[in-house]
C-alpha cells in the first residue's frame, strides 16, 4: 500500500489544529477528511473508511 494515497480523517474541536493538520498532510499527499466533534466523525465513517484516524481525545460530547 502506498502509503501517500492513505485516507486520513482528522477530529478535533480546534479549527487551527484541523486548519494545520490538513494544510500540512494535503500538501503531502494524503486525501484528508475532518471533523469538528465525534459526532461527525462517527457520520462520516459511515461512507469513508479511513485508514487512520487522528482523534483529540478532549472534546465537548463524544470524545477520544
Amino acid at each position: 500500500m502506498d502509503i501517500k494515497n492513505s485516507t486520513l480523517l482528522i477530529v478535533d474541536d480546534v479549527p487551527a489544529n484541523l486548519m494545520m493538520l490538513c494544510t500540512f498532510l494535503n500538501n503531502t499527499g494524503f486525501q484528508v477528511n475532518i471533523a469538528e466533534n465525534g459526532e461527525d466523525a462517527l457520520e462520516q465513517i459511515d461512507y469513508i473508511i479511513p485508514d487512520l484516524i487522528l482523534l483529540d481525545i478532549m472534546m465537548p460530547g463524544i470524545d477520544g
